[in-house]
C-alpha cells in the first residue's frame, strides 16, 4: 500500500507518543479515561498494542463500539429561555439553540446518563426471556409502558436506544503516516474515516495529522421512552418488548459485521506495514504486486509472441529459398 518509505517521526511526536503509552501501560484499577467503561475494550486491546507498536502512529482513544441505552441531561423550558433572553446581549442567538440541543450524557449537560451500556453483543434466551426480563436488561426495569405520545418534547428527557460501531482515533507521525493509516481503513469498510490537521500548527515544524476510523453506516438509533417530573420523575418506556427485542436482534448483527471490518482493517494494517523484504527491496502491497505481476506477463507475452514471428519468419525464409545447381553437377 506505500510506495515509498515513511519518514522518521519528528521528535516532538515521539515524546507525545511515550507520554501517551505511559498512561495506557497504568494498571487497569489506576487508569481512567472518559469513556462509561473507564478503560480500553478488550475487544480492540489487541489491534490497539498493534498500532501502538508501529513506529509513527498511536491510539488517542478509541471505542470497540457498543450499545446502549441512555436518558437526556435536562432541558429548560422555552418559556425560561426566554425570560433568561431578555437579559442577554443582542442577537446573541443562544436561546432556540439551547431548546433543541441534546444535552450531554454520562452526567454531562444537566444530569444525562447511561441507563445500559455493552461493548458486546446481548445474549437473548429465546422469546421466553420475558417481558420484565428485557425491561430490566435495557434498565428499563422500574419504566412504565404507556402507548400515549410525549406532549412536551421539549422540556422532557428522551431515552434512547444506540448502536456504535467502533471508532478509533490515532495520532500520526507524518501525512504519509496517516494516508497509509487511512487506507487501510476505507478498504476494510470504515467508509467515514477521515484526517485532521494536514498542516502543521503554528510554531510547530511537522504536521501530525490524527486519523479518524469510522464508520457511521452501521450506527442505528431509536426513542424507546421518556423521564417526566424533573430528575426525580418516572421512566415511561413507549415502545413494547417485542420492539426491544428487536433492536438488540439489530444491534447483535451489527456487531458482527463491526467485528469483521476490524479483523479486515486489521489485515490490511499488518500488509501494508509489513518489514521490508530479505533482499532489500521496498515492500509493495498486493493490489501493486498484481498490477506489477500482470505488466510483467504482458510484457513476457509480447517478447514470445515477437521471437514466434522471428522463427516463422526464418522458416519461410528457408522454405522460398532456391538452389542453382548445374545439371551435370557430381553430388556424391
Amino acid at each position: 500500500m506505500r510506495s515509498l518509505i515513511l519518514p522518521e517521526p519528528p521528535p516532538a511526536f515521539v515524546a507525545r507518543k511515550k507520554r501517551i503509552l505511559d498512561q495506557l501501560a497504568l494498571p487497569d484499577e489506576v487508569y481512567s479515561d472518559a469513556s462509561p467503561k473507564g478503560s480500553v475494550d478488550v475487544g480492540i486491546r489487541d489491534l490497539i498494542d498493534e498500532i501502538n507498536g508501529l513506529e509513527g502512529y498511536v491510539t488517542t482513544s478509541s471505542c470497540a463500539g457498543r450499545v446502549s441505552v441512555f436518558k437526556e441531561g435536562s432541558k429548560k423550558s422555552p418559556f425560561a429561555l426566554e425570560e433568561e433572553g431578555r437579559g442577554g446581549a443582542e442577537g446573541d442567538g443562544e436561546g432556540e439553540g439551547e431548546v433543541r440541543k441534546l444535552a450531554g450524557v454520562g452526567g454531562k449537560g444537566g444530569g444525562g446518563a447511561w441507563l445500559f451500556v455493552s461493548h458486546d453483543p446481548i445474549p437473548l434466551e429465546g422469546e421466553a426471556s420475558g417481558d420484565a426480563a428485557m425491561a430490566t436488561e435495557q434498565g428499563l426495569e422500574q419504566a412504565a409502558l404507556v402507548d400515549e405520545a410525549v406532549r412536551d418534547v421539549a422540556t422532557a428527557r428522551l431515552i434512547h436506544f444506540k448502536f456504535e460501531p467502533m471508532i478509533l482515533h490515532v495520532l500520526t507521525a507524518s501525512p504519509e503516516h496517516a494516508q497509509l493509516l487511512l487506507r487501510c481503513g476505507l478498504q476494510a469498510g470504515f467508509r467515514e474515516s477521515g484526517a485532521v490537521s494536514l498542516t502543521a500548527a503554528a510554531g510547530e515544524q511537522h504536521a501530525t495529522p490524527i486519523v479518524a476510523i469510522r464508520s457511521m453506516g452501521l450506527s442505528f438509533e431509536s426513542l424507546i421512552g421518556y423521564q417526566s417530573g424533573g430528575d426525580d420523575g418516572g421512566l415511561h418506556c413507549t415502545v413494547s418488548p417485542a420492539y426491544l427485542r428487536t433492536l438488540v436482534h439489530i444491534a447483535n448483527e451489527r456487531f458482527t459485521e463491526n467485528t469483521k471490518r476490524i479483523e479486515r482493517f486489521r489485515a490490511a494494517l499488518a500488509e501494508a506495514t509489513r518489514p521490508l523484504s530479505k533482499n532489500g527491496g521496498e515492500w509493495e502491497d498486493a493490489q501493486v504486486r498484481r498490477e506489477r505481476k500482470r505488466a510483467e506477463g504482458l510484457k513476457r507475452r509480447e517478447e514470445l509472441q515477437r521471437q514466434k514471428q522471428d522463427i516463422d519468419t526464418s522458416v519461410s525464409a528457408v522454405g522460398d529459398m532456391t538452389l542453382d545447381i548445374p545439371l551435370d553437377a557430381d553430388l556424391t
